[in-house]
């Protein structure tokens, strides 16, 4: 498929008083890939997907969004970001939830979405769909993160730790569904599970000292590709223990 959509990061900085946890971020991210961004704790992965989603300023540096040849700066309305932690309004049922979002969004819908439609693609039952959000486990509110993106379209999602909180047949179901978005978004996603990286992502590309580093597809794909990226992150002085 031809490439249309292109992220290109260009020196992204960014400090938290004398500590620089970006030291100049270059990269670029294509869409109809999965991208798996690999770090250690603290390395600085929520840090860059902060400054991207608009969550964060940047203090050097910038984003830029490339459709069709033409670019201009990353904006907040082209990010789509599911938390590791899920920022939900938990007094409402999932329906009603994503009802609200439906129709605040209605300028961003054909028109003929079902609400229905979307739960079913989500494998919600229509019992879960109609209890309150509170009572719903970590992966039900994830599943509600990825619905909300699924519905609005951005053409970047940033992933942090998506598929860490569900059991195996639901991260299965989530592999899938992130295989079939690429098609039409940049997708990215933060891991520090090098078996989830390589069995998910078409390139991974590794944020250490600050930076980040492409991993070469022949690596991926080798013996050698546990062995070599923990031998580069463990000398991380950015990255935190544990």
């Amino acid at each position: 498929m031809a490439f249309r959509l292109r992220l290109i990061l260009e020196k992204v900085t960014k400090r938290f008083g004398d500590k620089t946890v970006l030291a100049g971020v270059d990269g670029e991210f294509r869409q109809g890939r999965i991208y798996g961004l690999l770090g250690r704790n603290g390395a600085g992965k929520t840090t860059l997907f902060n400054c991207l989603s608009g969550e964060l300023p940047m203090d050097g540096g910038r984003a830029m969004l490339e459709e069709d040849g033409r670019a201009r700066p990353l904006m907040e309305e082209d990010v789509g970001y599911v938390h590791s932690m899920p920022l939900l309004p938990e007094f409402l049922t999932g329906y009603e939830f994503v009802k609200f979002f439906m129709d605040i969004n209605r300028d961003k819908l054909s028109g003929d979405e079902r609400i229905d439609d979307w739960f079913d693609r989500m494998r919600l039952t229509r019992e879960d769909r109609h209890r309150l959000i509170k009572d719903y486990s970590h992966g039900m509110k994830n599943k509600i993160q990825m619905l909300l993106f699924l519905i609005t379209k951005p053409p970047v999602i940033l992933l942090d730790e998506p598929l860490t909180s569900f059991d195996v047949v639901v991260a299965l179901e989530m592999k899938q569904l992130l295989r079939d978005m690429k098609e039409r978004h940049i997708l990215i996603f933060s891991t520090h599970i090098l078996q989830l990286a390589s069995d998910l992502c078409d390139e991974l590309t590794v944020l250490h000292n600050g930076v980040l580093s492409p991993v070469s597809s022949d690596l991926l794909r080798s013996p050698e590709f546990e062995s070599r990226l923990i031998d580069m992150l463990k000398d991380d002085p950015h990255a935190a223990n544990g």
